[in-house]
């Protein structure tokens, strides 16, 4: 329903402008002003969509009192009542919006159709601003799904080189060049804290949160050079361990990796992250990579620290023979340089863990690596390590084969189907019970290409056939291919293809004709 407000001196005009409109639209409502101060006070107790209103009235004037209301409310719509036409007032109603006038006397069908055309403009941009509202909300959601896809794709594969440069402008997230990966890991059964920790993240407005799988939130935070790199990760650290809501922080810890000065790069940042998690039972329920002690700095030749790093690889690229051979030619070293056997079983316990941590990303779920038994010599160490390599590695194998072999055509022709719909690699991984960076290894294997460029290919693909459409507008396209934003689509489509939209839509004419 429509509210319109009469404004003008004469009762006379106010009742016949009144008798005319509600015979007319007998739908709306209508309240009356007899000068412009109750005008003023009226728009704001009543909120008219449309007023009518007398620019000659005793005291205030109608272009005073229509300033004066639109500083508060500058939706309202006006239509000027006078019988002054002098260019004076045109021009000054004008400047304030006015959208038309009905000059004294006016005929009944004059007011009916201007009022109509008024009211027509309103409900087009009131639907216009609706459209604006849910478009937001849509890209809202689909830079939330953007950002936790750019994050998978940058720590655990490389995002396609068409998206990392419009990705990153998409998500308007201030970048700085250095930054910083932080990894959380949550209380058994605490998945319902993911969008409390997202929320207390995202105030800093500096920061990538990643997907949550098993027990893990992975965050690229980008250092912010008014703090120091520890005072910043240690701010952040204390208020996402604050979302618990309880001093008893069991089963919570924060890893933080180093400083890195390239996205290319942040991959080390966030492994660096991860094995700073492995002892959760400190006290202090973060730590800094970097405050990780050096025991192993006797040991000439022994560099715990890139051993740790070369297993990340190895345990995602299933490269067992590899991972075995390592770990038994490190337990042969420390034999040779006369470390004992206790200390040499708590270091390979350590690698142990972290292969575990590893399997655990990418949806292996093998059983904590525990010696059964006080091992006594090396080669009880050799065989009981072998032994819970060979689980691990049964585990990954196990994994592995619940996977069909058409799992990726499966995959595939679900991402064709839905490229238009804001679809992500969580999503997909959800759908199909699988860990969103076991399906990005498919991927690479597989086809030769991440999961971010096939689905830039399927929408492209879908986008070049509806521009055949010359009904179609470029906009239109946009949307029905799955884009929120025409500049992006724009951006990405010239970058696949070396030349915009508009100028391939002209090539498909020129060819046409």
């Amino acid at each position: 329903m429509k509210r319109l407000l009469i404004v003008d001196d004469e009762q006379i005009v106010r009742e016949g402008l009144k008798a005319i409109l509600l015979k007319s639209f007998p739908e709306i409502e209508i309240e009356e002003a007899k000068n412009g101060k109750m005008a003023i006070e009226k728009a704001e107790s009543f909120m008219p969509d449309l007023v009518l209103m007398d620019i000659k009235m005793p005291g205030m004037s109608g272009l005073e009192a229509l300033q004066k209301i639109n500083e508060k409310t500058p939706n309202i719509k006006f239509i000027m009542i006078t019988a002054y036409a002098e260019f004076d007032y045109a021009k000054a109603a004008l400047k304030l919006g006015v959208k038309d006038y009905l000059l004294k006397p006016s005929k009944a069908s004059e007011v009916v159709q201007t009022v109509r055309k008024v009211i027509s403009q309103i409900n087009e941009e009131k639907k216009s601003r609706q459209e604006h509202i849910l478009q937001k909300n849509v890209l809202q959601k689909a830079l939330t799904i953007v950002e936790t896809d750019v994050v998978t794709q940058l720590l655990f594969d490389h995002v396609h080189e068409v998206h990392l440069d419009e990705l990153v402008e998409m998500l308007h997230t201030p970048m700085t060049c250095e930054k910083f990966v932080m990894s959380i890991l949550l209380p058994q059964d605490s998945e319902s804290l993911y969008a409390e920790i997202k929320q207390r993240v995202r105030k800093i407005g500096s920061a990538w949160v990643g997907t949550l799988y098993g027990r893990q939130i992975p965050i690229i935070v980008f250092r912010q050079h008014s703090h120091s790199f520890r005072s910043q990760a240690i701010t952040l650290a204390r208020d996402i361990l604050s979302a618990s809501n309880t001093e008893d922080k069991a089963g919570w810890f924060i890893g933080i990796g180093n400083v890195c000065d390239s996205l290319d790069t942040v991959r080390q940042s966030y492994q660096e992250s991860l094995i700073a998690t492995k002892d959760s039972s400190l006290p202090v329920k973060y730590r800094f990579y970097s405050d990780i002690p050096l025991a192993d700095s006797r040991i000439d030749g022994y560099q715990s620290k890139k051993l740790e790093n070369k297993l990340f690889d190895q345990i995602r690229n299933g490269q067992w023979q590899e991972i075995m051979k390592g770990i038994s030619e490190l337990i042969e070293f420390f034999e040779k340089e006369g470390v004992h056997v206790i200390e040499t079983q708590q270091r390979v316990l350590e690698l142990l863990w972290i292969a575990s941590r590893v399997l655990n990303e990418i949806g292996v779920e093998p059983d904590t690596p525990l010696y059964s038994f006080q091992i006594k010599d090396f080669r009880q160490l050799r065989t009981e390590t072998n032994h819970l390599l060979n689980q691990m590695w049964q585990s990954y194998t196990d994994y592995q084969n619940q996977v069909e072999d058409d799992t990726i055509k499966q995959i595939k022709h679900y991402i064709i189907e839905h490229s238009h719909k804001e679809i992500s690699l969580d999503g997909i991984a959800q759908k199909f019970e699988l860990s969103p960076i076991y399906i990005s290894k498919l991927f690479k294997e597989q086809l030769g290409v991440n999961y971010i460029a096939f689905l830039t290919t399927c929408r492209l693909e879908k986008a070049k056939k509806l521009m055949l459409n010359l009904e179609k507008s470029l906009k239109e396209i946009t949307f029905e291919v799955g884009y929120q934003d025409p500049n992006y689509f724009s951006k990405v489509f010239k970058k696949m293809y070396g030349v915009s939209p508009t100028e391939y839509r002209k090539s498909l004419l020129g060819t046409k004709a």
